[in-house]
């Protein structure tokens, strides 16, 4: 293995899955640089979502492969973390947030260690960092869709992945917890890690963004936000000239990024 290869945190090698042998994604390759955030992006029904599950193992291939540092994600669980949809959660679910983040250091334990001390004040340091700790005693399903989402990401965090998975983060969420969930974003980007995040708001991309893939069955484009995230680009993975597109990459050609 070389070691560009190596230092790759995410390859997916000529992917098609199919659901009832009708193709959701096709022939999608594609490298994800390290150390980014990275924007996953199309229309409803393009298989945003569908690519996550494919390189988490979640949905069968139906042909080609993916690598995370140069290995199938079965040897690289460890350096993962994946956020799901919250409609994908059941909320029913009698545990505490404490619990669903503490569930996070799981795979740091092994098969026959339970969660102690060390473990529990892991998963109260995530809480707090997303502003959740006055809630750790109470049940999931008494928490706000935000709060919530707060919660999966606390969960995420205590795992101390290399690479985050997150599908649709600030779907139904308050403005406050979009910004919050923003700024762990940042501050994972900061600390070196690699997040991919399935996004529908195109007017925030190039703020959050620092790569983007677009995404339409196939892989339309994908990479820095600055040169793919373009009109033209845009058009091919929507299928035409929208106002909103146009001023989505307008703002990315004039520069205006937070």
């Amino acid at each position: 293995m070389s070691t560009t290869t190596a230092a790759v945190p995410v390859e997916v090698h000529d992917v098609t899955v199919a659901y009832h042998r009708k193709p959701v994604l096709w022939d999608v390759d594609l490298t994800v640089p390290e150390g980014k955030l990275v924007g996953i992006v199309g229309p409803n029904g393009a298989g945003k979502s569908t690519l996550i599950k494919a390189m988490l193992g979640l949905v069968p291939l139906a042909s080609g492969k993916v690598e995370f540092y140069g290995k199938p994600y079965a040897q690289q669980r460890h350096l993962v973390g994946y956020v799901p949809q919250r409609e994908s959660v059941d909320w029913d679910f009698p545990v505490t947030a404490l619990d669903v983040v503490m569930m996070g250091t799981y795979g740091r334990l092994g098969w026959f260690r339970r969660p102690g001390a060390a473990e529990r004040l892991v998963a109260e340091q995530c809480l707090e960092k997303v502003g959740m700790s006055e809630f750790a005693t109470r049940q999931i399903r008494q928490l706000s869709g935000g709060q919530q989402q707060r919660v999966f990401l606390a969960r995420a965090l205590a795992q101390d992945a290399k690479i985050y998975f997150m599908d649709e983060p600030f779907a139904g969420v308050d403005a406050t917890t979009e910004k919050a969930i923003v700024e762990l974003l940042q501050a994972l980007r900061e600390d070196g890690k690699t997040v991919l995040v399935v996004h529908h708001d195109l007017q925030t991309v190039s703020n959050y963004f620092d790569h983007v893939i677009l995404l339409n069955m196939r892989l339309v484009a994908a990479g820095p936000t600055e040169t793919t995230f373009t009109p033209e680009n845009l058009n091919k993975t929507f299928g035409g000239r929208l106002t909103i597109l146009d001023e989505a990459a307008e703002a990315v050609r004039l520069g205006d990024r937070r």
